[in-house]
């Protein structure tokens, strides 16, 4: 049906700009008035460090240590999950072959390490939340090209279900979590369904959870036609929610959580937040940049194996001559980690065995390069002596590739691995912080009359 109403889209262009005129008129703030008034724009310090704005029991994100004149010392990065570094998980989950993302998440929510018993009566736990409410996506049907907004919306929607979705108890938060946690794999795999049939006009389908799978079995065995996968493939999957679990309370998704859940707001919103805050390419997008960069290096860089090549190729793309002419190489350098991030350095040797077997050795030995090649390439190009590592994102979309998943599902598969993290942290702002987040902005408009209509 025409819609009688409708602004011609020429004429609405016409209009917007008219009132981008009107803002940029009137609106500008010169970068160097906050270096002039101390602002620490992002909530940075001049050093780059981040900003002291709370207490956490839930993780540690190491990186550097300081010296007794406050000098940054780079050091191996570390990523600690209640006191536990998470290579001593990991190392755990391939000595006894086990899938151990359901134990991280219990570490993050309650603090310790869960015994068999309580472990396998978690996992029964989540298998019994994965399941949505009756009619939930018969009322939720409306389809987004952006999964990370539909899983939001669904998200919102779950507090309709829920009896009591402002009770701010603690049995309330941990119910309202761990009922998220069981449920949004299937929120994201039939949001992806419905994006499938209706914006790439292919077919839908939907598998049943099956009995016994862990997280990561359950979303390759329902993203896939066939829910065929392979040990190996579940295992990487597991590896990859486990190290994507939580990232302290300083990073952005976190904070915005934890923001909203200081003012006293549900769960359903609070964590909402948080998803809106990860679909920012700034911050969960990243790892599908570093696949598109990859594939444009591949594709420009002749031999593969000639450093020399390359390294003239990633010199163009910091100097905006090549790639997207954003002058970043992708999956390079990181807030917190110098010399390296423990993240990256699991998927870097876990995802070796599984990119020669299916034929990625290429794209793997080019991340490697990039990796090997790139902190050289930033000290000349940018003057500076302070250390460049890769981070996480460099090798998490290959995985992702490899596992055969939709780039559509990067982001929302970086949301399912961080919403135990964002569950903890809310629950201890609730609980223990008890404090509206209120930082100052300092006003720097210009004192003007009122004036009547007839006078402008």
């Amino acid at each position: 049906m025409t819609n009688l109403n409708a602004v011609p889209a020429e004429r609405e262009h016409e209009n917007m700009q008219t009132l981008c005129e009107e803002y940029l008129a009137n609106n500008y703030i010169d970068p160097e008035t906050s270096e002039r008034l101390g602002v620490k724009r992002g909530l940075r310090n001049p050093d780059g460090t981040g900003v002291l704005a709370g207490l956490t029991n839930v993780c540690d994100v190491v990186g550097y240590r300081k010296d007794q004149e406050g000098h940054i010392i780079p050091i191996p990065g570390r990523l600690i999950y209640r006191g536990v570094n998470i290579t001593e998980i990991v190392e755990e989950a391939y000595r006894n072959d086990r899938f151990v993302f359901e134990e991280v998440i219990w570490l993050l929510l309650f603090g310790s390490l869960p015994n068999k018993r309580q472990l396998e009566g978690f996992r029964d736990i989540l298998a019994e939340h994965r399941a949505l409410p009756e009619g939930f996506m018969d009322t939720m049907n409306a389809p987004s090209p952006n999964i990370m907004n539909k899983m939001q919306r669904c998200v919102l929607g779950m507090y309709s279900y829920d009896d009591d979705p402002e009770s701010l108890s603690l049995e309330n938060l941990l119910h309202q979590s761990i009922t998220l946690i069981g449920c949004m794999p299937t929120m994201m795999v039939n949001a992806y369904q419905m994006k499938r049939r209706v914006y790439d006009k292919q077919s839908m389908f939907f598998h049943l959870p099956q009995p016994g799978h862990c997280t990561a079995e359950h979303i390759l065995s329902t993203y896939r036609p066939d829910q065929k996968f392979t040990h190996e493939e579940a295992k990487l999957l597991d590896i990859c929610l486990l190290l994507h679990a939580d990232h302290g309370g300083g990073n952005c998704s976190t904070f915005a959580t934890r923001v909203v859940s200081s003012s006293g707001s549900d769960t359903y919103s609070a964590i909402a937040a948080g998803i809106g805050a990860l679909k920012g390419p700034k911050h969960g997008g990243a790892n599908l940049q570093v696949n598109r960069q990859l594939k444009d290096i591949l594709a420009h860089v002749e031999n593969h194996d000639d450093d020399d090549e390359v390294r003239e190729y990633l010199r163009r793309i910091l100097r905006r001559q090549a790639g997207d002419g954003s002058g970043l190489i992708y999956g390079m350098g990181h807030a917190v980690y110098t010399i390296s991030d423990p993240r990256e350095v699991v998927l870097k040797e876990r995802a070796r065995h599984l990119a020669y077997e299916k034929g990625f050795e290429d794209e793997y030995n080019m991340l490697c390069s990039i990796e090997r090649l790139a902190p050289a390439i930033f000290a000349e190009e940018k003057g500076s002596s302070k250390p460049v590592c890769a981070n996480v994102d460099l090798f998490s979309g290959l995985i992702y590739q490899m596992l055969g998943i939709s780039e559509d599902l990067y982001t929302p598969l970086f949301a399912i691995a961080r919403l135990p993290g964002w569950c903890a942290h809310r629950i201890e702002e609730v609980v223990f912080a008890n404090r509206i987040i209120r930082p100052a902005y300092k006003y720097l408009g210009v004192r003007q009359r009122y004036k009547p209509l007839e006078e402008r």
